[in-house]
């Protein structure tokens, strides 16, 4: 028999989502020298890059340009990307088994953390993940409606998602017009009345998830005053110790913006960002929708591990506010036909080979996982690239222990036959290309660097006009 991973048996390999980690995961493949691989990528979405598109902020445009780098893993040829291609509709595991040795989910964490608390769910009180989501343009998100008119915000969270939203809230029209945030959402926030944004962080400035260049920003707005009380800068005895203990350079850096903050009397902008440390919110308040915020005062301990932890005191207060933005943190979803554990809402796996179980589970023979979904929701877009490195060496050992599925039409004609006769409107990367130019050259004309296409059926229409235009060359 022939092995595995040469001219005449190609590694087949599909990975499903097209996210950091599955990019940095089939660029080490693609790097393994004397293997031949053919590498699969697929994507419910027509559109590839996941939250380097729906996530990243748009003000963050120097971020974004990691996709040249996954543009150029995308056009090796023995890579193709198969969006609009749902896992578990379109095709399912027991598919995919037929035609790959392995399969990689790269699918990331897809919702939010909840608080648990009363008053959760009333209107005006939104998962930072689905606003995020809508001002990138995510077409699962653009049609939601965020109430503009109120007058103060309120986000949960210390984390870099938090800050995005604080800023995007804060920022001005012409700010937001250089950015490529989508069209509709811009409109909305240039009619925005939010005033006064909270951020909200459960233990003290030490210890909150932020980067530095996050928080720096924050106090370089155009229409911002940033407000943080001395006493909120000011680091109590046990984080003091903790910073020395473990050398946190980051932390430090921190405290010393919220210092300046602190002592950097407002100028009079039109809007304020005020941020608060040790208080969490215990209910959110209001009859049909929220009206105020009930927080309470918390104090810091070290647990018999050793890590600061928050609790509660007596000491509560109330905010008044009309939108509330969860940001606590994103979770991971289960996928059809793959083991989950709902206890870490990730896919249960041991050094990125799946398991059953996450206690005393069986391997999953040929799969595996990467990225948010395999360890939790930690880190930034390259902390992503180790992570997958580090499980295409289990899915490599296991190649040549010939421990990999042994599918029974290992070719892509056979893949893409199937996928035909199910009537699935497949979008190549090529397709991708297509768009991805007419989003650029939609921006340039109204002066923007791009004017993202948030409709699947807008896409798809496009591209159908495109590909039913005559070839002049006649090719």
């Amino acid at each position: 028999m022939t092995p595995i991973g040469t001219p005449e048996t190609p590694l087949r390999v599909a990975i499903i989502g097209s996210g950091p980690s599955g990019f940095y995961a089939a660029e080490y493949l693609q790097k393994q020298k004397d293997l031949t691989v053919e590498i699969d990528m697929y994507d419910r979405l027509p559109t590839p890059f996941g939250l380097v598109r729906g996530g990243v902020a748009p003000d963050h445009d120097k971020i974004k340009s990691v996709t040249k780098v996954y543009d150029r893993i995308a056009t090796n040829p023995k890579f193709r990307f198969y969006g609009n291609v749902e896992f578990g509709k379109d095709l399912t595991h027991d598919d995919l088994a037929t035609h790959y040795h392995a399969i990689i989910y790269a699918v990331g964490a897809q919702t939010d953390r909840s608080l648990g608390i009363p008053g959760e769910n009333l209107s005006g009180s939104h998962a930072a993940t689905e606003f995020v989501a809508w001002y990138n343009g995510h077409p699962d998100f653009r049609d939601l409606e965020f109430d503009l008119t109120q007058e103060t915000a309120v986000v949960i969270g210390v984390g870099n998602v938090a800050m995005d939203v604080a800023r995007i809230l804060g920022r001005t029209y012409d700010e937001l017009a250089a950015t490529d945030i989508a069209d509709y959402a811009l409109e909305a926030l240039a009619k925005s009345n939010v005033k006064n944004i909270y951020i909200l962080g459960r233990r003290g400035p030490a210890q909150a998830a932020f980067s530095s260049p996050e928080i720096r920003e924050l106090g370089e707005m155009e229409a911002v005053d940033m407000i943080v009380a001395p006493e909120d800068a000011d680091l109590d005895l046990l984080s003091s110790e903790e910073i020395l203990k473990e050398n946190d350079r980051t932390a430090e850096r921190n405290i010393q913006v919220l210092t300046r903050y602190s002592t950097t009397p407002p100028t009079g902008k039109p809007r304020q960002i005020i941020m608060r440390f040790l208080v969490s919110p215990v209910e959110i308040m209001g009859t049909e929708r929220v009206e105020a915020i009930k927080l309470v005062k918390n104090e810091l301990y070290r647990d018999n591990k050793g890590s600061l932890k928050a609790r509660a005191t007596d000491e509560t207060e109330t905010i008044p506010c009309g939108l509330v933005f969860r940001s606590v943190g994103y979770k991971g979803v289960p996928l059809p036909g793959v083991p989950f554990d709902e206890n870490t809402a990730v896919i249960p796996n041991i050094e990125g080979r799946v398991v059953t179980a996450a206690q005393n589970g069986q391997r999953v023979i040929g799969d595996y996982v990467v990225g948010w979904i395999k360890r939790g929701p930690s880190g930034i877009i390259g902390t992503n690239k180790p992570d997958s490195v580090a499980t295409v060496e289990k899915l490599l050992e296991d190649m040549r222990a010939e421990k990999l599925l042994t599918p029974t039409s290992p070719s892509r004609t056979a893949l893409e036959s199937l996928l035909k006769e199910r009537g699935v409107k497949v979008v190549t990367y090529a397709d991708w290309q297509m768009l991805d130019a007419l989003e650029i050259e939609r921006g340039e004309a109204l002066g923007r660097p791009r004017l993202k296409i948030t409709r699947i059926s807008e896409m798809l229409g496009v591209l159908a006009e495109r590909q039913a235009e005559p070839n002049p060359t006649g090719d």
